[in-house]
């Protein structure tokens, strides 16, 4: 890439997305020479951070007969960038998010507290519809664990939270411009269609398994048909000033039948954050 290229993106780079209609169509060249370049593609890199709050509805017969319903916090890190594989047609994602919810049953006479952390690795294979239009289809990796604890329960008051998923995963990304105003909207929805969870048969106390030794039947086998689960996600990016935010709305439903406990975690959480991009400098010196 030319001396020419590279002042350009280290230019856009540094005066952000704020300021003049001017400086906004030099970010533009800058996107179009990332665009067309594969090996400046392959350096771009996207990373956000986002925290948010909403709404958790918790249930697990391990612990309680009653759904939990109540609020959640949530923290998410997002990293993309463009691989050199297939041409460089394969996008990476990287992205974890961890919550806590706070919940209460329907006659309020009991409150719990359960949380999960969630990483997805992946591969995305990108299909250009349009200049600005694009769609993508891959899969993730999909490690989750977490726990929840009720205040009132005696002998069983905690359930853990372990599984990985191999998930199928798909995106649509759409570049508009609203009277000279670069949006970007992205929609992505996350299915997990194999994996292993571990559980405890109806009824069976941690002592008996961590300290007796009895783990027959808590590592299991999870699909469809008893984890039918999904993962959704919708995020706007826009500039504000030299710094661009990410507003976002996710919708992340976990169920599962396993060892006849039924559980679900339904969420629905409002996220707010920031979106850096960088240029990753290479050392030539490096084979």
């Amino acid at each position: 890439m030319s001396l020419y290229r590279i002042g350009i993106i280290a230019a856009c780079l540094l005066l952000g997305t704020g300021g003049s209609v001017k400086a906004q169509s030099v970010e533009e060249r800058a996107l179009q020479e990332l665009r067309a370049d594969s090996s400046a593609r392959t350096r771009f890199v996207t990373r956000a951070t986002m925290y948010g709050v909403g709404y958790a509805n918790v249930f697990d017969t391990y612990l309680s007969p009653q759904e939990y319903k109540g609020i959640d916090f949530r923290i998410s890190r997002e990293s993309m960038r463009m691989t050199k594989w297939m041409n460089g047609n394969v996008s990476l994602q990287s992205f974890f998010q961890a919550d806590i919810g706070y919940t209460h049953n329907r006659v309020d006479n009991n409150n719990m507290f359960s949380g999960l952390a969630n990483w997805n690795y992946g591969l995305h294979y990108n299909f250009p519809i349009t200049p600005n239009f694009k769609l993508l289809a891959g899969g993730l990796i999909d490690l989750n664990g977490g726990f929840a604890y009720s205040l009132r329960n005696g002998n069983n008051p905690a359930q853990a939270r372990a599984y990985i998923n191999l998930d199928a995963s798909g995106m649509a990304i759409w570049d508009l411009r609203i009277k000279n105003y670069p949006i970007s909207l992205r929609y992505q929805i996350n299915l997990p269609f194999m994996g292993v969870m571990f559980s405890p048969n109806y009824g069976q106390s941690y002592y008996e398994i961590f300290t007796l030794g009895n783990w027959n039947g808590v590592i299991n086998f999870t699909s469809l048909h008893n984890q039918p689960s999904l993962r959704q996600m919708l995020t706007v990016d826009f500039p504000v000033g030299r710094a661009k935010m990410r507003l976002a709305y996710l919708w992340d439903a976990q169920q599962s039948k396993v060892n006849d406990i039924k559980t679900h975690t339904y969420s629905h959480v409002f996220m707010v954050g920031f979106v850096k991009e960088l240029f990753l400098i290479r050392d030539k010196r490096k084979k």
